[in-house]
């Protein structure tokens, strides 16, 4: 999906410095997102 978007908006629970998550973990690569919003926790 985000390769056919206009724009990619990312929302994340919680932002980490680079490197801290394994990149097979990581769903969308960073060259494809252009904003971060930080969201809040949800209990899921």
């Amino acid at each position: 999906m985000a390769m056919a978007a206009d724009i990619v908006i990312v929302e994340a629970e919680e932002l980490v410095e680079v490197g801290e998550i394994e990149p097979e973990n990581v769903a969308t690569p960073h060259i494809l997102v252009d904003y971060i919003v930080k969201g809040e926790k949800n209990d899921r």
